[in-house]
C-alpha cells in the first residue's frame, strides 16, 4: 500500500499541499539534496521513492544500520555508471544518523560535484546527529506525526484497494477503524501491519471488538528512550512545573510513564526542579521530591509513581524562585574571572603560634556575642569582591521573609560602616 505518486501520499500538507515548495520542486523535477526528519511511519522512505520516480532517477537505497564505507563506494560506482548513461541518481540513506562522521563525510564530494542527489531519513534531530558539512548541503524538511484522520484515510484505502489491499475480504466497521487509528499513534506502518494481522485473524471477514482487542493488547505510545521525543517530553514536564501548570505537568509525566520511561529518571529530574525552580521560596519542595524518589525506589511501579505525581503537583503550585540557581551560576562565573582570591586574615583559623603572629583570625567577631546575633559591618568575602551580592531572594513564598531579613542586615551593615 506504499503510495506511488504525490497525489496518493497522505499527510504532511505543510510540505506537500498545492504550491508548497517541496511539492512544487517534485512537480518541476528540481531535485535537491535533503534531510527528511520525522517520527517513524510518517512517510520518509515513501517520499524519497516518489521524488526519485517523479524525476525518472535511479533510486539507490542504503540502510545506515547495515551499510558501511564499502557499500557507499559501491553506490558511488553505480552513480558514475548511471551518469555515463545519461541517467540521474538519487541516493536514499535510511536512518542516516546511525552513520559515523567518516561515513557521512564519504558522501560530501559526490553531493558537491552533483554526481547524485542525496536524501537522508532520520528520526533524530539532524542538528546533533548529522555532520554540519553534510547538513549545509541539504535542506531539512520536518515531517509530522500523522493525525488520526490521516491514519483512518490510510486504513480505508487499504480496505478498499483491489490491487494491493483487502478489498472484499473484511468488513471493518468505522468505529473500530477509529480505535485502530488512535492506537497507531501517528505511525502509518504500525496501522497497516496491525490491519494485516486483523485480516489474518478474521476468517469470517467480520472484524469484531474481540478481534481488535486481541490485536491491540499491550500497546504503548511511541517513546524513544534517549531520542528526540524523550528530551522534548522531559523538557515539557520541567517547563510545565516552572510555569505553575499542574495539569500539563501531570500530562507529560503520564505520557513518559505510558511510553515506558524509567520512573526513577523522572524522580531525579523532579529533585532538580525543586532546587532550580522553587528553591528557598518553599524549601519543603526539595524534601517532598526526595521523599517521592525514595518511595519509588522502595515500592517500584506502579505504586511509587503516584508519589512522584504528588511531588510534581506540589512543585507546580509552589511559589517559584530561581534565586539560588542564579546566585550559584554567578559565583562560579566570578571565580573564573577573579581566580584564587586569598581568604581574609580575620576569617582564617589560627591553631599555631606562627599563624597568630601572622594575624590569622585577628579581629574576628563572634556573631553569637553580638547584638541580634549579627556582627554588623563584618566582611566575609575576599577583599576584591567584598560588597558583591550573589543571592537576591524574590518576594515569593518563604523568600519574601528571607529578603526582608537580608535587607535588615544590610541596613545594619551600612550603619556600622
Amino acid at each position: 500500500m506504499r503510495p506511488r505518486t504525490i497525489d496518493d501520499f497522505v499527510g504532511q500538507a505543510h510540505l506537500l499541499a498545492e504550491n508548497k515548495p517541496l511539492r512544487q520542486a517534485i512537480k518541476d523535477n528540481k531535485l535537491h539534496s535533503m534531510i527528511l526528519w520525522g517520527p517513524p511511519g510518517t512517510g520518509k522512505t515513501t517520499l524519497a521513492n516518489i521524488i526519485g520516480n517523479a524525476a525518472h532517477a535511479k533510486v539507490e537505497t542504503l540502510s545506515a544500520v547495515l551499510s558501511g564505507v564499502k557499500e557507499i563506494r559501491a553506490i558511488v560506482e553505480k552513480a558514475e555508471f548511471n551518469q555515463s548513461q545519461g541517467l540521474a541518481t538519487l541516493v536514499f540513506v535510511d536512518e542516516v544518523h546511525r552513520f559515523n562522521k567518516a561515513q557521512q563525510d564519504a558522501f560530501l564530494p559526490h553531493v558537491e560535484s552533483g554526481l547524485f542527489t542525496f536524501i537522508g531519513a532520520t528520526t533524530e534531530n539532524p542538528s546533533f546527529e548529522v555532520n554540519n558539512a553534510l547538513l549545509s548541503r541539504a535542506r531539512v524538511y520536518v515531517l509530522q506525526s500523522l493525525t488520526v484522520t490521516d491514519i483512518c484515510q490510510i486504513i480505508e484505502a487499504a480496505i478498499q484497494d483491489h490491487e494491493r489491499g483487502l478489498a472484499g475480504s473484511i468488513n471493518f466497521p468505522q468505529p473500530l477503524q477509529m480505535q485502530l487509528a488512535e492506537f497507531a499513534d501517528g505511525d502509518a506502518r504500525t496501522a497497516l501491519n496491525l490491519l494485516e494481522l486483523i485480516a489474518e485473524l478474521t476468517p469470517e471477514g467480520e472484524v469484531t471488538e474481540a478481534i481488535l482487542s486481541e490485536v491491540l493488547t499491550n500497546g504503548v505510545r511511541r517513546f524513544d528512550k534517549g531520542g528526540e521525543d524523550f528530551y522534548n517530553q522531559i523538557s515539557a514536564l520541567h517547563k510545565s512545573v516552572r510555569g505553575s501548570n499542574p495539569d500539563a505537568a501531570l500530562y507529560w509525566f503520564a505520557r513518559m510513564i505510558d511510553g515506558g520511561c524509567d520512573a526513577l529518571y523522572i524522580a531525579r529530574r523532579v529533585v532538580r526542579m525543586a532546587s532550580e525552580d522553587i528553591g528557598n521560596a518553599d524549601p519543603r519542595a526539595l524534601e517532598i521530591a526526595l521523599n517521592a524518589w525514595q518511595t519509588q525506589e522502595r515500592l517500584g511501579s506502579p505504586e511509587g509513581e503516584l508519589t512522584i505525581a504528588q511531588a510534581i503537583c506540589y512543585l507546580a503550585v509552589a511559589p517559584k524562585s530561581n534565586a539560588v540557581y542564579l546566585a550559584y551560576k554567578k559565583v562560579l562565573q566570578t571565580i573564573k574571572q577573579t581566580g584564587s582570591l586569598p581568604v581574609p586574615l580575620h576569617l582564617r583559623n589560627a591553631p599555631t603560634k606562627l599563624m597568630k603572629n601572622l594575624d590569622y583570625g585577628k579581629q574576628y567577631r563572634y556573631a553569637h556575642d553580638e547584638e541580634e546575633g549579627y556582627a554588623a559591618g563584618e566582611r566575609y568575602l575576599p577583599d576584591a569582591i567584598a560588597t558583591t551580592q550573589f543571592y537576591k531572594p524574590t518576594s515569593r513564598g518563604l523568600e519574601a521573609k528571607i529578603k526582608v531579613k537580608l535587607e535588615r542586615l544590610a541596613e545594619l551593615d551600612k550603619k556600622a560602616r
